[in-house]
This record gives C-alpha cells, sequence and structure tokens, in this order.
C-alpha cells in the first residue's frame, strides 16, 4: 500500500502556491476596476483553503519518496493544479463550461497554448495575465522536473542526465540547489525578455505576459492573431531568440554562470537543434518564395518565427502557414513531434532522444556488416547504456502508438482526419495549434466538441509527463506492494 501522507501534503503546499499566484490577477482586475477580482479572490481563497486543509491532515516528516510515491505526485500534481486553475476561468465573465476551463488551464500549465477562448483582445486584463502565470509556473515546474525527478523514475531514457545533472563539480552540490539556481535563471531570463519586448513596442502588460509564455514555451498571447498582431520584425526576431532560450538545457546555463562556456556549445542537444532550425529555415524560406507565397524578406521572417515557434512547441504563429504548400505542411508536423532540448521547457520526442535512436541504429548497421567486431553507440562522446537504448526505443514507440490512439479516439469524437491527426500532435507534443481551417494558426480549438477536449487534455498531460510518468499509475502493480 502506498502512504499517501507525504504525496498529498505536496499537493496541499502546490495549491497554496497556486492560490498566491490567483492573487497576482486578482489585484489587475481590481486596479482597472474589472468586476473578476472578485472570482480571483474567491477562486484562491477556496484554493488556499483546501491546499492549507490538505497541508494540516497530512503532515509528517517528509522521508525521502518512494517511486511509487514520486510517480504519483507527479501526475496528481499536474491534475490538481489544472482543476483548480479552471476555476477563474469558469467562474469569470467568459462564462466557460467547466470542460472548457479545464481545457484552457490544462493547456496553460503544460505550456502547450491551445486555446477555446475568441476575443483575447478584448478578455479582461486578470484573464490574459492568469493564462500567462499558469504557462510560467508550468515552465518552470516541467524544468525542475526534468532535472530532478524524471532521471530518478527513469522515464524515456532521462537516467542519462542524473549523473550530470547532480555531479557536485559541474553543477551545484544539491537538488534543491539546482532547483534554486534554475528558479533564478528563469526569473532572470523572463525579466530581460519582458524588458526587452517593452523597449521594442508592447506595452508593459504585453512585454510581461509575452515573456513569461515565450521563455516557458507556451505560446499564450493577449491578441486572437497572436504575434502576428504585433506586425513588427523586430518583436519576430526577439521572440524567435527567446524561444530558443527557453528550448536549451537550463542545467547549462548555470554552468554558464560559473564561467564554463564551452558546455553550452559543445553540447550535442544544442548542435544538433540549432542545425535541424537553420536547415529548415533555410528550406520552408526558400519554398515560400519561389513559389510566390511571400516576398524573400517576409519569407526569411515569417519561417524563420513560425519554424522556431513549431519546433520549440511554442505555439505562437505570425503567418497562417496552413497556406504554404505540402511540403511546409509536412516539414512543420514532423518538427511539431520533435520538439527541443531534455532540461528545457519544451516537450516533444526531444532531440537527445532522436540522437540516441540514430546512434544506436547506427552501431546495429556495423555489427550486421562486421558480425565479429565490437560496436558501441554514443552520445555526447559517452557511451549509450543498454538500459538507456531501451527505455529511449520504448518510449519512441509508444509515443508513436500514443499518438495513433488519440487521432483514433478524436475521429471517433466526428472532428475530420486534418484536425484530428494535428490535434493529436499538438497536444502530445505540447505545441499548441494544428493544422487545417479548424485548430489551424488562424483557429482555435472552441468548435470542437467537450469529448475531442476531453481527448486532447488527457493527450497534453500525457505529452508533458513524459507518458510513462502517467501510463504506469493505469498498471495493477503499481497499486501492489
Amino acid at each position: 500500500m502506498i502512504e499517501l501522507r507525504p504525496v498529498l501534503f505536496v499537493i496541499g503546499l502546490l495549491l497554496a502556491i497556486l492560490a498566491t499566484a490567483m492573487v497576482i490577477p486578482a489585484i489587475i482586475d481590481a486596479s482597472v476596476g474589472h468586476a473578476d477580482w472578485l472570482v480571483f479572490t474567491a477562486a484562491a481563497a477556496v484554493t488556499l483553503f483546501i491546499g492549507v486543509s490538505i497541508m494540516l491532515t497530512t503532515r509528517s516528516p517528509l522521508t525521502r519518496f518512494s517511486l511509487r510515491q514520486a510517480f504519483l505526485m507527479t501526475s496528481l500534481a499536474w491534475l490538481v493544479i489544472a482543476t483548480f486553475g479552471a476555476l477563474p476561468f469558469h467562474f469569470s465573465e467568459l462564462e466557460l463550461t467547466f470542460v472548457d476551463a479545464f481545457f484552457e488551464a490544462m493547456s496553460g500549465i503544460t505550456t502547450t497554448g491551445a486555446t477555446i477562448i475568441v476575443g483575447l483582445d478584448h478578455a479582461p486584463p486578470g484573464i490574459l495575465l492568469w493564462r500567462g502565470i499558469l504557462q510560467w509556473l508550468g515552465g518552470i515546474g516541467i524544468i525542475v522536473m526534468a532535472v530532478a525527478v524524471l532521471p530518478i523514475l527513469q522515464v524515456g531514457g532521462m537516467q542519462m542526465f542524473r549523473v550530470e545533472a547532480f555531479d557536485t563539480d559541474k553543477v551545484l552540490p544539491r537538488a534543491a540547489q539546482i532547483a534554486g539556481g534554475i528558479t533564478v535563471v528563469y526569473v532572470c531570463f523572463t525579466i530581460l525578455s519582458a524588458m526587452l519586448l517593452w523597449s521594442l513596442g508592447m506595452t508593459g502588460f504585453e512585454a510581461i505576459i509575452h515573456a513569461m509564455t515565450s521563455i516557458s514555451t507556451g505560446g499564450f498571447s493577449t491578441s486572437d492573431s497572436s504575434i502576428g498582431h504585433f506586425d513588427s520584425a523586430a518583436i519576430d526576431y526577439a521572440i524567435s531568440a527567446i524561444m530558443v532560450i527557453g528550448s536549451l538545457p537550463f542545467v547549462l546555463y548555470l554552468r554558464l554562470l560559473r564561467g564554463n562556456v564551452s558546455p553550452l556549445w559543445r553540447d550535442s542537444q544544442v548542435r544538433c537543434l540549432i542545425a535541424i532550425l537553420a536547415v529548415s529555415i533555410a528550406a520552408v524560406t526558400l519554398w515560400v518564395w519561389e513559389n510566390h507565397f511571400l516576398e524573400l524578406s517576409d519569407a526569411l521572417r515569417y519561417s524563420t518565427f513560425n519554424i522556431i515557434s513549431v519546433m520549440t512547441g511554442t505555439g505562437y504563429a505570425t503567418e497562417d502557414y496552413d497556406n504554404w504548400g505540402g511540403f511546409a505542411m509536412a516539414l512543420l508536423f514532423v518538427l511539431m513531434l520533435i520538439g527541443g532540448c531534455a532540461g528545457s521547457t519544451s516537450c516533444g520526442l526531444k532531440i537527445f532522444r532522436l540522437q540516441v535512436l540514430f546512434a544506436t541504429a547506427k552501431a546495429q548497421i556495423r555489427r550486421l556488416i562486421q558480425p565479429h567486431g565490437v560496436f558501441f553507440a554514443y552520445f555526447n562522446k559517452r557511451p549509450i547504456p543498454e538500459t538507456v537504448s531501451t527505455s529511449v526505443m520504448s518510449f519512441f514507440f509508444l509515443y508513436i502508438a500514443v499518438l495513433g490512439l488519440l487521432t483514433i479516439a478524436l475521429g471517433l469524437t466526428g472532428v475530420g482526419f486534418i484536425t484530428a491527426i494535428s490535434g493529436a500532435a499538438s497536444a502530445i507534443a505540447n505545441v499548441g495549434p494544428g493544422l487545417g481551417d479548424v485548430i489551424g494558426p488562424a483557429g482555435t480549438f472552441a468548435p470542437l466538441p467537450d469529448s475531442s477536449k476531453l481527448v486532447l487534455a488527457t493527450g497534453m498531460l500525457l505529452g508533458r509527463l513524459e507518458l510513462f510518468t502517467v501510463l504506469i499509475l493505469l498498471t495493477p502493480g503499481f497499486w501492489r506492494g
């Protein structure tokens, strides 16, 4: 039997933090005289009461978590935060159904960026800020989980980063210090990003929200037309840079602060990510220009922004790339699934897993050619343990299987094939917009039936928590013993 008190205590603590965060949009709405400040205040009070009550009734010495407790706590935390984070959406003047509110909150906390809200340009400021706060909290939460939890749980090959992340000579001596250091870096990047965007013409309010949703690679904007609303090349390129920063391993930034510059450009994940982005941007720019969709300068600008947005899982848009033809759409779909680096705010398959798969396949081909030879797969110039190769291959095939099942489930709810497959991909990769007229960059998820939204919310949770973390809870063996 799993001891639930430590798990529930942490959940209560997270709810208390969430309630504190709700106070900020309440103050913003109150300052402009908007009645939704009462909604945020009531939601904060309810959330705080339940969170503190759970803490008081489950307080016990927080000994080291077992693996079962860690799995349960991780999945339960995201689910509970999305549920309580939905309260302001449900009771605000938007009057969203609870399914819609839950979808929006899950999209926020998983940094997916898919939205069902129409009329963002005229939405209450508190709601716009709350969307940004959810994504910002989700971004820092997934980074800390990636360096402190997933390596211990050995999910999808993440154990490869356990020694590297906790080597006292390379970064910081303890997990708490690593989490604290990453949080400081995350906050500093957010502040610098907000200042940059404000200097480029955004209002202070817009700059803060877009800084939070850019560094978290979340993608919630303050306008229905997303970043295209600003129609500024300077803003497009600035946010492109911020999204790339958010998609790189944050542990490397800690090393950079300690004066060790080389790991940032020597890390094979970083080099591979930059190479894929560069080749993709060049290819799509030439394609869009040669097919007369855009002039060359505009083709470079829009290709750069939207490719980075899709691959990093941010989901901003400045152009309706549904109109760019088959090649561009196919490439964007593949980039959507790849994602960024491990230890970043990005989701998707992750660059390192593709590198491990490639290295393993390469070694296997060499063994077939020379059966008596001894060949090893390498990542970052280090041999890849067989357990890591097995974990990564298992994750990859499970990822594709879940993508297929989500597509079928969405098809059963009545949506078209393009909407189903791109919606499933955008959910499991935590990208946001899909493809097609309904959920593409020019649309929203509002027209979908509630059943489709619940399927997509499930996909967001699975993708954000690396599949195994959630699916293991469905096995009878997990609850025995």
